[in-house]
């Protein structure tokens, strides 16, 4: 049995670019970010891995929402493809094709959320809740 599924979590590089195949499927392209330290008898290391991504069909219109260094967790499938640019040598790439994905945020981060008459009331009800943290819990992540 074979599988070809890959789950990233990263920073997007910058904002998505839209276009429209000849089929007329709407098609995004993006970058992930992810970068890592690792130590060495000089010292301390980065090294960052970039990811390309393409969201189609409606995720293309998702993926048109994210702003550069939104922090995204990816789902999808690695896909080479060919291609022959103008100075006429053959290339490949390889692109993460996106199923799912969603936007991490951080707790206690303010989530923007455009006004709505019909949701105004329950946005201030939630916004007179606070978040009460202790010591050490900085690094909490939620899923938005």
């Amino acid at each position: 049995m074979q599988s070809n599924r890959l789950e990233l979590t990263g920073y997007l590089a910058g904002p998505c670019h839209h276009r429209v195949l000849p089929s007329g499927t709407p098609l995004a392209n993006g970058r992930l970010g992810q970068t890592y330290q690792y130590r060495t008898k000089d010292g301390t290391n980065k090294h960052t891995n970039w990811f390309n991504l393409t969201f189609y069909g409606e995720l293309s219109a998702v993926a048109l929402t994210y702003q550069k260094g939104d922090n995204l967790h990816v789902i999808g499938t690695i896909q080479q493809r060919q291609f022959t640019p103008k100075d006429g040598s053959p290339r490949s790439v390889y692109e993460v094709v996106v199923q799912k994905c969603h936007r991490i945020a951080r707790m206690g981060a303010v989530q923007q959320i455009p006004a709505d008459p019909t949701t105004e009331q329950s946005i201030q009800a939630s916004e007179e809740e606070t978040v009460t943290s202790t010591p050490g819990d900085e690094d909490a992540w939620a899923v938005l």
